[in-house]
């Protein structure tokens, strides 16, 4: 979804009824204009207006950028959990409805990293673990495909276990009884590739056994961990999701504010609003306003834009190359 900011010089109370009338019920569009609410804010000088518009730009996609990182990691933990997704919330409301509502970011650029990288770490342990359970017997772990009975531990005999290329079972079938006592091999398991065999000796083999259930249990501790970590990971997203998207808000309403009094000068008079047209919409959309500021324009005697040379210096304002008789810049919610 994306959506437009736009302000256009006329009369308050005037500009809004007008809007809603060729929008909505002449035009026939959607209803998906909103008056954009900005507090009334200090102007200072020229200069310092012309130097805070380029810093909000920056600053602008600074927050944008933020606020898009936490909204894919939501999408990419919920993808991972099984979770429904759910319509992201700001305070509460749909962040389409937060737009249009009245008004401890230093932490969050850098607070995703530390837990995003704590997860990854434990998601990054236990995928290798289940890849050496999912591989081949050549690499994969092998005490949860031998069960307690298949062990023989005694004073003097063991159990060891033999991975046997499966063209070669029968090579080893008539070999192994030369090492040890005969009969005494069994399989265990098959896949695509190998055979697990296991065969008794004189030999001691209890620490290798142990040494696997500790490995289980250790699967079992990253397996609790990853789904703690997980948890935690995606409720912290969603608090920071509506912080930062709350803080990107201020940021645009004081960039539309900064840009039209350097459109329109002193003292404020404009009326801000939010447009989500249809792509196939958009250029309608711009005809019925422009169609409007220049009749707001001629009902105030004011006239803006009159020839190519006049409007040059202000090309690029507001982010948008395309010259209005409104500012205008768009934002992206997703």
């Amino acid at each position: 979804m994306w959506a437009n900011f736009f302000t256009g010089l006329g009369v308050a109370w005037v500009m809004p009824r007008r809007l809603v009338d060729f929008l909505v019920c002449r035009r026939g569009l959607r209803r998906d204009s909103w008056v954009f609410n900005i507090p009334n804010l200090h102007v200072g000088t020229l200069d310092s207006l012309l130097s805070l518009s380029d810093d909000l730009i920056k600053s602008n996609s600074f927050v944008e950028g933020v606020t898009h990182k936490i909204r894919r990691q939501i999408e990419e933990m919920e993808r991972l959990s099984g979770v429904e997704s759910n319509a992201l919330t700001v305070d509460g409301v749909p962040v389409d409805s937060y737009l249009t509502r009245g008004w401890c970011f230093v932490k969050i650029e850098d607070d995703p990293k530390v837990r995003v990288a704590e997860y990854n770490t434990v998601r990054s342990q236990l995928n290798a673990i289940t890849r050496k359970q999912s591989g081949s017997l050549a690499v994969r772990d092998l005490s949860n495909l031998v069960k307690p009975e298949d062990i023989i531990t005694s004073e003097h005999l063991v159990t060891l276990l033999a991975i046997v290329p499966k063209y070669s079972q029968k090579d080893w079938l008539v070999s192994y009884d030369k090492l040890c006592g005969p009969r005494s091999s069994k399989k265990l398991y098959e896949d695509n590739e190998y055979a697990l065999y296991s065969v008794t000796l004189f030999c001691r083999v209890a620490d290798n056994f142990r040494t696997s259930a500790r490995d289980r249990e250790e699967l079992e501790k990253l397996m609790q961990d990853q789904e703690r970590l997980r948890n935690s990971l995606l409720q912290w997203c969603y608090t920071s999701y509506g912080e930062v998207f709350s803080s990107w808000m201020h940021f645009s309403a004081v960039h539309v504010f900064v840009e039209s009094i350097l459109r329109y000068g002193l003292p404020p008079s404009f009326l801000a609003c939010v447009l989500a047209p249809s792509v196939r919409s958009e250029k309608k959309v711009q005809s019925i306003l422009e169609g409007l500021c220049d009749s707001a324009n001629r009902q105030l005697g004011n006239s803006y834009w009159k020839t190519n040379d006049e409007i040059g210096g202000m090309v690029g304002l507001a982010a948008d190359t395309d010259v209005h008789p409104y500012v205008c810049f768009t934002i992206n919610l997703v």
